[in-house]
C-alpha cells in the first residue's frame, strides 16, 4: 500500500511532488510562487489527519510514508507531535514505526517527548522485546540532564533482561549516557562489567564498544573475560569483530611479554669486555628462552579464520593484531589478505594500500611475492597511484629493480603529471638505496631532460641534483648539461637546484659556471626568491674560487640584492658581503669564508614519507592522518615480565571444579582396567624412547608444550582422574627421571604447572570436543574389552603390587613429564612397538587410525620444474628443482627436493655449495654435499630436504660458487606438502566426522560432464597435490587421503558429482589454511576441460 501511496504521491502535479524544500519555503511563498520549491501544506496535513484517523490501517500507511520520507533525507520533523500520539499505540506495527521516528528526532524535539516518558518506562516492561529496546533506544535519544536518573535505572533494568537484543540496546545506551553526563562513570562501570561476563555474541561487541568509550583503562575487567571474547570472537557479528579485535590488541600489549624478543637477544649477545662471570650468569637467567603464553596464542589462533571475512574492516583488524603482537615469522599470513582486499572500492584500497605502505618499510618479505599486485593501472586515481608506487619503491632490491625500473619507464609518460613527478621521486629512491642502478637510474632521468613537459623536467632536475651530491666528481658532463637547459627551464625549484651544483661544482666546470653567473645577473630582477638565494650563492663561490673573472659580477648582484623587496634577499647579500668582501671592518670569519661556502656536503637522505607513522597503531584514523586524533588509544610498549597470568584462570577454574564429579561418577570397572593397562603400556614406550635418547624427549617435550596444548589438556584430564588407579606407575617414572626432576626447582615445577593450567583453559573448546570424542571411545571400548582375555591384566596387577609405594609429587611429575609427547588426537605414523607390546595391544585396538593409516606411494610424480637460477642471473649457471613425491632420507618433517645444475658457459664453474640461509623461524634445511666442479654443458642432480613447517612460505638461501653467490628461493605448490595415505572407506569416514566445523572448507565446481569421469578427476586431483586415493563404493564419490609432512595432519578430499555438470569440492583437515589454499587451486583444474 505504501508502495503505491508514493507512486502517487510522486505523479499528483508540481506542487505535490516537491518535498525537499517544504519547511524552507513555507514562511517565504505559501502561496506556491516558487514553483517546485513550494511548500506542501495539504500533503502534511493529509498525514497528520491519517495519524488522527481511528483506523490503524490509515496510521499504518501514514507512519510508512513518514519512514520513507527520513530514509530519503527529508525534513518530518514538524509531524512530531501527531506521530507521538500514537506511542501508546496497540498495533505493534505502528508502534514499531513511531519508536523508529521518535529515535530519529528526541533530540530535536526534547520537550514534546519528555511528554511520553512514562509511556516509555511503561514500555520498557513491554512483552515484545523489539518494543522494550526501541523504548530504551528513545529514552536514551533525550538528551536532557533532568532524566539521567531514569535514563540510569532503564539501563540497569535492561541490562538483566532475558533477550539479548535488549541488553545490547542497554550498551549503546550506555555510551549515550557517559556522553551526556560523566559523573555517571563509576556506576556504568558497574553495567559494562556485569555485561561482560554476558555469553551471548550479540551482545559482546557493543558492551566492549561501551568499555571502550566509557572506561578504556580498566583492563581489569577484561581479565575474566579474555578467553570467553577470543572463543566468542568468530560468531560475533562484524562490527563488534573490529572492535573487539582492537581493544584485545591493547590488551596483549599489556599483559604479555613481546613475541620479537628472540630477534633482540641475538643482537645484544656478545659479552662485555669488562663484565665478569658472575654478571654474565646473571643475565643468562634473566634472559630465559622466550615461551609464548597459551592465552597470547590463544587470540592469534583464533583471530586467523577471520582473515577470510567478507568485511574488509574485519580483515583489517585481524591484519593490525597480527602486525603488533604475533612473532615476525607468523605475520606474514597477513600479506595474502591484504592484497585481496585491493579488489575493494577506492576507498578501501586507499586505507589498505596506506597500511601495507608502512608494512613493507619494516618487512619487505611480506609483499614480495605479491609485487604484481600493486603495479599502476590507467584507471586508478591519483592517490591510489602514489600509493602503489611507494609500495613499489618500498619492496625494490637488486632482484626485482630490473623489473621495477621498466613499470617505471612507462609510468614516466602519464597523462598524470603528478603522479608522473612522483614517479622520477621513486627513481632517485631506488638509485639511493641500491648503488649497483644508481648509473643506470641517473643516465634514464637525464634522458628525461629532453622531455617535453617541464614538470617532469624539473623535477629530474631536482632528483639529479640529489644524486650527484652523492659522486660529483664522476659527472662533470651531466652537470654541464644541466647549465645548458637554465634557458629553458622556468620552473623554480629546477632553476635553482641547477644554480646550486653549478656553485658546488664551480671548480670542475671553470668555463660553465662563470658564464651562468652572467645570464642570471641580467635576469636577477625578475626571479623567484629562491632563484635569488642561490644566484647569491653561486656569485659568492665564485668570488672565492675565481675572483678574477667574477668579482665585478658578484658586486654586481650583492649591489642589486642589497635593495630586494624581500628582506630575506636583503639581509643574505648583507651577510655575504661582509663575509667574503675583505675590509677594515670584516673580523676573523673573512678567512674561513671558502671553508663555510664550499664545505663538504652530507648527501640527503630520500625516506619514504611513510617512515615515522609505525609509532601509530594501523587502521586507525591517527595513522591515516599521521596525525594524533581525538580519542585514539596509543598501543603500550611490551612489558619486561609478564603480569600474573592466574588473573585469567578463575572462571575456567570454576568450571573445571564443577565437572571433576561427573568424571568421577563414569569411572566404572572395565574402564579402569582399561586406562590402567594403556597407561603401563604408555610408559613402556617412553622408557624404550628415554633408553634410546633422551634429547630427542626433551626437544619432543617442549615441542608438545607449545604447540599441542589441546591434546595435553584432554591426556591430563584422563589420567588426573586416575591417579588413584596407578600407583605404581609414578615412582617408577620418577626414579626413571630422577636426574632430571632434581635440577629443576619448586618453583621451576610451579611454573611448569601454572603454564599446564593456561594451557588447558586456553584450549578448553578443543579440550571439551576431544572429551567427547573420548569419551564416545570409552563406551565402545567398554564393550571390547570384556570378552578380552584375563592374562594380561593379572600379569600387570602382578608389577602393580610389586611396585606399589607411596606416590611423591605425582601431579608434578605428570606435568613435567607424562603426557608431553602425546599430539593431536589423529595420530598417523606408526608407533615404534617393541613385539611383545604389539601383540598386548592386539585385542585392546586402542588406536584405530595409527593401526590403518600408513604412508603409500605416491600415484603420480609430475614432471613439472621450477626455475630456480636463470642462467643469465647465475653468470652461466642454472637451476631448477621439482619434488619427487618420495619420503625425504634427510628427515621424517622434510619435503623433499632434487635440484638440477646445469653449466650453460663455456668454462668450468667450481666448489657450487649452499651459502647464506634466510629461513622463516622453525624452518629447517639440509643442504647437498659441494659440487667441485661443474663442466661446460654439464648437468648434475643433487638432493636436498627443507622443512617448510607446513606452510607455503619461501625458503630463501643463496647458491653459491667459487666466485659469485646468488640469491635464490625455493616456494612449495601447497600439493608437495602432503604425503599420500592408504586407508579404507570406513576410516575415512570416521576421521571425515571428526573434522567438520571450521576444519571443513568446501566449493562447487562446474564442468563438462566428460570432465568428470573417474579417470580424468583422478588424474587432475593427483597432478595437483600428492594425494593417496581411497577405495569408494559410490561411482558418484571420489575419496583421496593425504598427511601435511611436517605435522602428520589429515588432508581428506571428497569429490562427489552432483546431477547435471556441477560437482562439491570438500576438504577436511586440521590446518585450515592448508585447505583453503588447496581448495582454491583444486578448483580451477577440476572446472577445465
Amino acid at each position: 500500500m505504501s508502495s503505491n501511496s508514493f507512486a502517487y504521491n510522486e505523479q499528483s502535479g508540481g506542487g505535490e511532488a516537491a518535498e525537499l524544500g517544504q519547511e524552507a519555503t513555507s514562511t517565504i511563498s505559501p502561496s506556491g510562487a516558487f514553483g517546485l520549491f513550494s511548500s506542501d501544506w495539504k500533503k502534511n496535513e493529509d498525514l497528520k489527519q491519517m495519524l488522527e484517523s481511528n483506523k490503524d490501517s490509515a496510521k499504518l500507511d501514514a507512519m510508512k510514508r513518514i519512514v520513507g520520507m527520513i530514509a530519503k533525507g527529508k525534513n518530518a520533523s514538524e509531524l512530531f507531535p501527531a506521530v507521538v500520539k500514537n506511542v501508546a499505540s496497540k498495533n505493534l506495527e505502528i508502534k514499531k514505526l513511531v519508536y523508529v521516528y521518535l529515535v530519529r528526532y528526541a533530540e530535536e524535539q526534547q520537550d514534546l517527548a519528555l511528554l511520553s516518558i512514562s509511556t516509555f518506562q511503561r514500555a520498557l516492561k513491554d512483552p515484545n522485546q523489539l518494543i522494550r529496546a526501541s523504548a530504551l533506544r528513545v529514552l536514551s535519544s533525550i538528551r536532557v540532564p533532568i532524566i539521567v536518573p531514569i535514563m540510569m535505572l532503564a539501563i540497569k533494568e535492561a541490562s538483566a533482561d532475558l533477550s539479548p537484543y535488549v541488553r545490547k540496546n542497554a550498551a549503546h545506551a550506555i555510551q549515550k549516557l557517559y556522553s551526556l553526563d560523566p559523573e555517571q562513570k563509576e556506576m556504568l562501570i558497574e553495567v559494562i562489567e556485569k555485561l561482560l561476563k554476558d555469553k551471548s555474541t550479540l551482545v559482546a561487541g557493543s558492551v566492549v564498544m561501551a568499555f571502550e568509550e566509557v572506561c578504556p583503562d580498566r583492563i581489569d575487567l577484561i581479565h575474566r573475560n579474555y578467553r570467553k571474547l577470543c572463543n566468542l570472537l568468530v560468531d560475533v557479528e562484524e562490527w563488534g569483530q573490529v572492535v573487539i579485535i582492537h581493544m584485545l590488541t591493547r590488551y596483549a600489549r599489556t599483559q604479555f611479554v613481546s613475541p620479537w624478543r628472540e630477534d633482540d637477544d641475538l643482537e645484544d649477545n656478545e659479552k662485555n669486555f669488562y663484565e665478569s662471570d658472575d654478571e654474565e650468569k646473571e643475565k643468562s637467567d634473566k634472559k630465559r628462552p622466550y615461551t609464548m603464553d597459551p592465552d597470547h596464542r590463544l587470540l592469534i589462533r583464533n583471530t586467523k579464520p577471520l582473515l577470510q571475512s567478507r568485511n574488509a574492516a574485519v580483515v583489517m583488524a585481524v591484519a593490525q593484531l597480527y602486525w603488533h603482537i604475533s612473532p615476525k615469522s607468523e605475520a606474514g599470513i597477513i600479506s595474502k589478505s591484504l592484497v585481496r582486499l585491493l579488489r575493494s572500492n577506492r576507498e578501501v584500497q586507499y586505507i589498505v594500500l596506506q597500511n601495507i605502505a608502512t608494512m613493507s618499510i619494516q618487512r619487505k618479505g611480506m609483499f614480495e611475492p605479491y609485487l604484481k599486485s600493486f603495479y599502476v593501472r590507467s584507471t586508478d586515481p591519483t592517490m591510489i597511484k602514489t600509493l602503489k608506487l611507494e609500495i613499489l619503491t618500498n619492496l625494490a632490491n637488486e632482484a626485482n629493480i630490473s623489473t621495477l625500473l621498466r613499470e617505471f619507464q612507462t609510468y614516466v609518460k602519464s597523462q598524470d603529471k603528478l603522479f608522473a613527478a612522483a614517479t622520477i621521486q621513486a627513481i632517485g629512491r631506488c638509485a639511493t638505496s641500491i648503488t649497483e642502478v644508481s648509473d643506470t637510474c641517473l643516465n634514464g632521468l637525464v634522458c628525461l631532460l629532453s622531455n617535453r613537459d617541464e614538470i617532469v623536467v624539473a623535477e629530474s632536475v631536482v632528483v639529479i641534483k640529489k644524486l650527484l651530491q652523492m659522486q660529483p666528481a664522476q659527472h662533470g658532463e651531466i652537470i654541464k648539461h644541466m647549465a645548458k637547459l637554465l634557458d629553458s627551464i622556468t620552473v623554480p625549484v629546477a632553476r635553482a637546484s641547477i644554480l646550486w651544483l653549478t656553485g658546488e661544482n664551480c671548480e670542475r666546470v671553470p668555463n660553465i659556471a662563470p658564464d651562468v653567473l652572467r645570464k642570471m645577473a641580467k635576469s636577477f630582477t625578475n626571479e623567484d626568491d629562491l632563484v635569488k638565494l642561490q644566484i647569491l650563492n653561486l656569485g659568492a663561490k665564485l668570488y672565492l674560487t675565481n675572483s678574477k673573472q667574477t668579482k665585478l659580477l658578484t658586486q654586481y648582484i650583492l649591489n642589486l640584492g642589497k635593495y630586494d623587496q624581500n628582506y630575506d634577499i636583503r639581509d643574505r647579500t648583507r651577510f655575504i658581503r661582509q663575509l667574503i668582501v675583505p675590509n677594515e671592518k670584516s673580523g676573523a670569519l673573512n678567512k674561513y669564508a671558502k671553508k663555510i661556502f664550499l664545505a663538504q656536503k652530507p648527501a640527503p637522505l630520500l625516506e619514504s614519507p611513510f617512515k615515522d607513522r609505525d609509532h601509530f597503531q594501523l587502521g586507525t584514523l591517527s595513522h591515516t592522518l599521521n596525525i594524533k586524533a581525538s580519542g585514539y588509544l596509543e598501543l603500550s610498549n611490551w612489558p619486561e615480565v609478564a603480569p600474573d597470568p592466574s588473573v585469567r584462570n578463575v572462571e575456567v577454574i570454576e568450571s573445571a571444579k564443577e565437572w571433576t564429579p561427573v568424571g568421577k561418577t563414569k569411572k566404572e570397572k572395565p574402564v579402569k582396567k582399561f586406562y590402567s593397562e594403556s597407561e603401563e603400556e604408555e610408559e613402556e614406550e617412553e622408557e624404550e624412547e628415554e633408553e634410546s635418547s633422551d634429547s630427542s624427549d626433551s626437544e619432543s617435550r617442549s615441542g608438545s608444550e607449545s604447540e599441542d596444548t589441546g591434546s595435553e589438556d584432554s591426556s591430563e584430564d584422563s589420567s588426573s582422574g586416575q591417579d588413584s588407579e596407578t600407583p605404581g606407575a609414578e615412582p617408577r617414572r620418577a626414579s626413571k627421571r630422577s636426574s632430571k626432576t632434581n635440577r629443576e626447582s619448586d618453583s621451576e615445577d610451579g611454573e611448569k604447572k601454572n603454564e599446564k593450567c593456561k594451557a588447558s583453559e586456553s584450549s578448553s573448546a578443543e579440550s571439551s570436543s576431544m572429551e567427547e570424542s573420548s569419551s564416545g571411545s570409552e563406551s565402545a571400548s567398554e564393550s571390547d574389552s570384556e570378552p578380552a582375555p584375563r592374562k594380561v591384566t593379572q600379569v600387570k596387577e602382578r608389577k602393580l603390587q610389586q611396585e606399589r609405594h607411596p606416590p611423591h609429587k605425582d601431579v608434578f611429575l605428570l606435568d613435567l613429564d607424562n603426557f608431553n609427547p602425546v599430539s593431536t588426537p589423529v595420530v598417523l605414523p606408526t608407533p615404534a612397538l617393541s613385539p611383545s607390546l604389539i601383540a598386548d595391544l592386539e585385542g585392546l585396538n586402542l588406536s584405530t587410525s595409527s593401526s590403518v593409516i600408513n604412508v603409500s606411494t605416491p600415484v603420480f610424480v609430475p614432471s613439472k620444474t621450477h626455475e630456480l637460477l636463470h642462467r643469465m642471473s647465475g653468470k652461466g649457471l642454472a637451476a631448477c628443482y621439482c619434488f619427487p613425491r618420495q619420503p625425504c632420507i634427510f628427515g621424517d618433517k622434510m619435503v623433499s627436493v632434487q635440484i638440477t645444475l646445469n653449466n650453460t658457459s663455456d668454462r668450468k664453474i667450481e666448489n657450487i655449495h649452499i651459502g647464506g640461509k634466510k629461513l622463516p623461524v622453525g624452518m629447517q634445511m639440509h643442504v647437498f654435499h659441494p659440487v667441485d666442479s661443474l663442466e661446460p654443458e654439464g648437468s648434475i642432480t643433487v638432493s636436498m630436504g627443507i622443512d617448510f613447517c607446513d606452510s607455503t612460505q619461501a625458503a630463501c638461501f643463496q647458491l653459491c660458487t667459487k666466485d659469485d653467490c646468488f640469491n635464490v628461493n625455493i616456494q612449495p605448490p601447497v600439493g608437495e606438502l602432503l604425503l599420500p595415505v592408504a586407508m579404507s572407506e570406513k576410516d575415512f569416514r570416521k576421521e571425515r566426522g571428526t573434522l567438520t566445523g571450521m576444519n571443513e572448507t568446501s566449493a562447487t565446481v562446474i564442468a563438462a560432464p566428460q570432465n568428470f569421469s573417474p579417470s580424468m578427476i583422478l588424474q587432475k586431483v593427483v597432478n595437483v597435490a600428492n594425494l593417496g586415493t581411497v577405495p569408494s563404493g559410490q561411482d558418484n564419490v571420489h575419496r583421496f587421503a593425504a598427511k601435511t609432512v611436517h605435522s602428520g595432519s589429515l588432508m581428506l578430499v571428497t569429490v562427489e558429482l552432483k546431477e547435471g555438470s556441477t560437482a562439491q569440492l570438500t576438504i577436511n583437515t586440521e590446518k585450515t589454511l592448508i585447505g583453503s589454499v588447496l581448495l582454491r587451486e583444486l578448483k580451477p583444474v577440476l572446472s577445465q576441460g
